[in-house]
């Protein structure tokens, strides 16, 4: 069976959702870099069925639903954000249900650093000495500590294009299914001479 309309509204289903995803990446001051670029989506027809696929790098769930931190207590009462982030994300620092090790955490806060030019200060706000490693060294503590608030970044628009799509699916699976029945009545009468 084909599902021509149904296909159609796929894609512009899988469009939308990785549009708004983008403009909600972008308003949340990441829409920059791996994570951005990565969205995308599939849709795969076959004899059977049609699936729609949506792609993004390996980290990307992180960013959207967040992730517990490991001890919140541990966080200095003098950093800006205190406090576990993401209480109720399926995620947390330290489970060791996911690959990664401190130092691959480490560098890449560190290059994330030297790309924004983020330097250490004194109390006065004067520049002090310290490397990239020893300020990644640092935020990665922080982040461990008291995790990633969720973005929602893509959880948002697929909730939101569900409802935006509900009458369109609806009206696509009906269209397929009575142009198939369609042909199936022609294929009968034209057996049946």
């Amino acid at each position: 069976m084909q599902f021509l309309e149904l296909t159609q509204v796929l894609q512009k289903f899988g469009k939308y959702v990785v549009q708004q995803s983008r403009t909600r990446l972008t308003k949340a001051g990441k829409g920059k870099g791996n994570l951005y670029n990565s969205l995308g989506y599939d849709v795969n027809e076959s004899k059977l069925n049609t699936k729609l696929a949506f792609k993004a790098i390996g980290y990307a769930e992180f960013v959207d639903k967040g992730v517990k931190g490991a001890n919140p207590s541990k966080v200095s009462p003098n950093a800006k954000i205190t406090g576990q982030q993401a209480p109720n994300s399926p995620y947390r620092f330290g489970s060791g249900r996911f690959p990664g090790t401190w130092n691959k955490f480490v560098t890449s806060i560190a290059s994330w650093a030297k790309a924004r030019n983020i330097r250490l200060r004194d109390e006065k706000g004067r520049f002090t000495k310290g490397n990239y490693k020893t300020i990644a060294n640092i935020i990665a503590g922080n982040i461990y500590n008291r995790g990633l608030k969720p973005t929602m970044f893509f959880t948002a628009p697929y909730r939101n294009a569900l409802q935006k799509f509900d009458q369109p699916f609806a009206a696509a699976i009906a269209q397929d299914i009575a142009q198939q029945v369609s042909l199936l009545a022609k294929q009968i009468k034209t057996n049946k001479k």
